[in-house]
């Protein structure tokens, strides 16, 4: 597909990049605390990383978005992602 499409990259060396903490820190994690702690702190770093690749500072995010998801509807919860929290501040 990237073969015909010019608009699509094909490598994925951005995405590398983002985990290259993961790696580095992965020796001192191997203790989490329980086999369901690491899917938590996948989940964790995917949304920090996003924001970084969009430009958002990650701790104003988390400051505006940690807060409100106690209250939050869960068929809303789309509208606290990161794309769609930059959205709402531009506008």
């Amino acid at each position: 597909m990237f073969l015909s499409d010019g608009v699509l990259l094909a490598d994925n060396n951005w995405c590398e990049n983002g985990m290259r903490g993961v790696a580095i820190g992965r020796k001192g994690w191997l203790h989490l605390g329980s086999e369901v702690a690491g899917p938590k702190v996948a989940a964790i770093y995917s949304v920090i990383e996003t924001c970084k690749r969009l430009g958002i500072n990650v701790r104003e995010y988390l400051n505006d978005v940690l807060p409100r998801l106690g209250d939050w509807p869960v068929n809303r919860i789309g509208e606290l992602t990161p794309s769609a929290w930059k959205a709402s501040r531009a506008s």
